[in-house]
């Protein structure tokens, strides 16, 4: 009996010191590995939306050492689907690219409090789970150099603005075209049109010819594949008519129409959040901006002389602050 009491105190003991070793100051926990996934509604090719994902996805990888992962044409059915799968292979850090994701998201942080998980929206999140981040896209903001623009190669007097779907930064995209015409001084009209796809250029093609017809003589278009149509109704006008796009170069499709391209750049916004993150910040807000990567693309092409100079200085005082666009996302009469 003795020894039985003995041998069950010498253990207790031992156990103890294992214990306080453990919990010795000085000692450094195990460093958490980050390996991060990407979602994509499109293809990661398209040169467009999904390629600046993508782009911004391997940054992290090549400039942060982290391992990555991605999934494209993935339909807002199946994300949370898709999410999960990354989960289960010890994903920590999860980013869907569009905001078509953001609620589906926002179910996952709460389910998965251990994971951080990047959201895209056009406005801040309200009461957000502490392990998600949004990432405010401001798509709106380049729209207002466009409207500037716009105003000042016109000649008809008649914008045009087409869009994909009647969604709030869509809205705020035409509002912010409209304080652009405004600073322009200039009295002209802007007529704006929603396909109801990004990515149907017969449809688009359709309303671009509308809107020719009727004298419109820019265009500004919000769409992916659906630019195509717009080109290809610009280069048949009866009469010349300038075009700007989004996301990336597109200055192939249209040569003697193109202006220039809302540009966003994700890989500075994505890049800071992942290392917030790696920090100890699991979550917050990101509002993207023209000091973290919005522009138009650069130099202007088909604009009169000396525009190009004036948007220049507009750009700088939009970083400063000087200038200020609205986001406004009052619904547009049709």
């Amino acid at each position: 009996m003795r020894r039985s009491v003995f041998t069950l105190v010498a253990f207790l003991f031992i156990l103890t010191l294992i214990t306080v070793q453990c919990a010795l100051p000085g000692q450094q926990p195990q460093e958490k590995t980050y390996k991060v996934a990407a979602i994509f509604p499109g293809v990661i090719t398209d040169a467009d939306y999904n390629t600046l994902g993508y782009v911004a996805l391997e940054a992290v990888n090549k400039e942060l050492g982290l391992e990555i992962g991605y999934s494209e044409k993935v339909a807002v059915p199946d994300v949370e689907r898709v999410m999960r799968e990354y989960v289960d292979q010890g994903f920590t850090v999860i980013w869907t690219h569009g905001g078509q994701f953001f609620s589906q998201t926002i179910n996952m942080a709460k389910e998965y409090p251990e994971v951080s998980f990047v959201a895209e929206s056009d406005a801040p999140a309200e009461n957000p789970p502490p392990n998600l981040w949004v990432m405010d896209r401001n798509l709106h903001q380049p729209f207002y150099i466009l409207g500037y623009i716009a105003a000042k190669v016109t000649q008809t007097g008649k914008v045009g603005y087409i869009g994909g779907l009647t969604l709030p930064f869509s809205y705020a995209e035409v509002h912010a075209a409209e304080q652009g015409i405004q600073a322009a001084g200039k009295d002209v009209e802007l007529k704006a049109v929603w396909v109801g796809d990004f990515n149907d250029p017969t449809k688009a093609r359709e309303l671009a010819d509308a809107m020719i017809a009727d004298g419109v003589d820019v265009i500004l278009g919000s769409l992916n594949l659906g630019m195509l149509g717009i080109f290809e109704a610009v280069k048949a006008a009866p009469h010349k008519v300038w075009v700007t796009a989004k996301y990336s170069d597109k200055s192939q499709f249209a040569p003697d129409n193109y202006i220039t391209s809302a540009l966003y750049d994700y890989t500075k916004p994505f890049k800071d959040i992942v290392q917030n993150i790696m920090n100890g910040q699991p979550g917050g807000y990101y509002p993207m901006s023209f000091e973290t990567g919005h522009t138009v693309q650069l130099p202007l092409r088909n604009v009169p002389p000396g525009l190009e100079e004036e948007v220049r200085q507009m750009l700088e005082d939009l970083k400063s602050g000087k200038i200020e666009v609205v986001k406004d996302t009052t619904p547009v009469e049709k």
